[in-house]
């Protein structure tokens, strides 16, 4: 009675201390050191069942430990003294010369020839296989019938242990996982910009699943956002919306992914999708507001280009007509620029050289025009001033000036500074249509200053501050 009353008391606080906690690898080496204490046993050895790789694995040990950088021990049901246990699902006893049994299965980074007997109990839940344990010890000994089933009954107490472990290990992977979900959903609700988007979703899937690298790669090949390093193994997800495949999500890791993390993965590579279309369609509709916001404002300077020209009384209705094309045109060689340029800003020296052809073209009539431009950025809507201020200049000093024509587009002291010189003498009048729209143009939206010089010809000087 005296020792089923110990056994019965060590068996209750093997018990108590294993549920003490719901963290597996707290629980494994509380199993270990209880159950070596509770036997008076020189070691202890538990290991859990890997399902999927039908494999015994060690998780913790009492008395010895597995060396530093080495593999973690593993054996299948059946090899070894103790994945005999397991397989028979019996306990299985040794008394002496442990490591002459030809069931003896060696771990050189375990040293467990120094051992004795051994003892080995499977662990069972439900008769399904949990995992297996064993006691050692360095001198010889017959462990009695009282001990095998206190060992066997610290064993079932253990499965149980370990089952309610796997259940909280498991509820709070699917929280973790939710939290991961629920924070790419902010991200990618909260964002307006695909790029912040892109960027969150990366980091929260290489967090949620411990992977050392990921990327988000689009269908046409574009790597949208690379984080990390590649590992021994990878998957891809592809983002599919509606029925289209957008891209797919790339994870390395050096570990295998479960099949848990696969399902989770799948879901972020869902939810990536949903951000890159929700993405372009922000973008489609910033670039469809901004392009009705330029047609808006364009066609309401056109309207207030004709109105200016109609009251200024012209006689010649034909060059009334074509100076106001030119000017129209002059518009669109900045909608074109900004076209090619997928930008807010306009290079100035390109615009310059596009209007300076199209001019030439119509109006050049053999006169000999050089060109030395810079590459200057100007806003879009500041651009479209400059625009039909040079298309003014440059089309009165085809008309009107000498045979040579001279333009110049550069910095100077921080500003921007535009020249149209010829060589003849200007016949147009200084109160014209013309020089009207420049000088409104060069002071209202270029904030800068117009000089007319006659030095050998005439010359037009804009400068303004970028």
């Amino acid at each position: 009675m005296d020792e089923s009353a110990r056994h019965l008391r060590l068996l209750t606080e093997t018990i108590a201390a294993v549920n003490s906690t719901l963290d597996l690898d707290e629980v494994f080496d509380l199993i270990a050191r209880k159950t070596a204490e509770a036997l008076e046993t020189d070691a202890c050895f538990v290991y859990l069942y890997d399902e999927a790789a039908g494999e015994l694995v060690l998780q913790a040990s009492f008395g010895t430990r597995v060396e530093e950088m080495t593999p973690v021990p593993k054996m299948s049901p059946g090899e070894g003294i103790t994945g005999t246990a397991a397989a028979e699902r019996a306990p299985v006893m040794i008394p002496r010369d442990a490591h002459l049994d030809p069931r003896f299965k060696r771990f050189p980074n375990l040293r467990e020839e120094q051992y004795e007997s051994i003892l080995a109990v499977p662990i069972l839940a439900k008769e399904r296989l949990e995992g297996a344990l064993n006691v050692r010890t360095e001198a010889p000994r017959d462990f009695s019938a009282a001990e095998i089933d206190l060992l066997m009954a610290i064993a079932g107490q253990v499965a149980q242990a370990i089952e309610n472990a796997k259940l909280y290990d498991a509820a709070q992977r699917r929280v973790s996982e939710l939290e991961a979900l629920a924070s790419i959903s902010e991200a990618v609700s909260d964002s307006l910009y695909l790029e912040e988007s892109l960027e969150a979703i990366v980091k929260t899937t290489m967090d949620a699943v411990g992977a050392t690298g990921a990327a988000l790669v689009l269908e046409d090949g574009t790597i949208a956002w690379p984080e990390g390093r590649a590992g021994k193994h990878a998957v891809r997800f592809p983002l599919r919306w509606k029925g289209r495949t957008l891209g797919e999500l790339v994870c390395d890791r050096d570990t295998p992914f479960s099949e848990e993390e696969k399902r989770l993965l799948a879901s972020i590579a869902h939810h990536a999708a949903v951000a890159v279309e929700h993405g372009r369609a922000v973008m489609r509709g910033v670039v469809a507001q901004e392009i009705h916001h330029r047609v808006k404002n364009n066609l309401q300077t056109v309207a207030s280009l004709l109105r200016l020209q109609a009251r200024s009384g012209a006689t010649d209705p034909e060059k009334a007509l074509a100076d106001s094309v030119n000017r129209i045109l002059a518009i669109a060689a900045v909608h074109e620029v900004l076209t090619d340029r997928r930008d807010e800003d306009v290079d100035l020296g390109e615009l310059v050289e596009r209007l300076r052809a199209m001019l030439v073209q119509g109006l050049g009539g053999g006169k000999r025009v050089e060109a030395h431009v810079e590459s200057i950025a100007l806003h879009g809507a500041r651009a479209t001033a400059l625009a039909l201020v040079f298309s003014e200049l440059l089309q009165n000093a085809l008309e009107h000036g000498g045979d040579e024509v001279r333009v110049e587009l550069g910095r100077e002291n921080g500003r921007v500074r535009l020249t149209v010189a010829d060589n003849g003498r200007w016949e147009g009048s200084e109160d014209g249509t013309g020089l009207s729209i420049v000088r409104a143009l060069v002071r209202d939206e270029l904030k800068g200053e117009l000089s007319l010089t006659a030095d050998g010809g005439l010359r037009a000087e804009v400068a303004f501050s970028p």
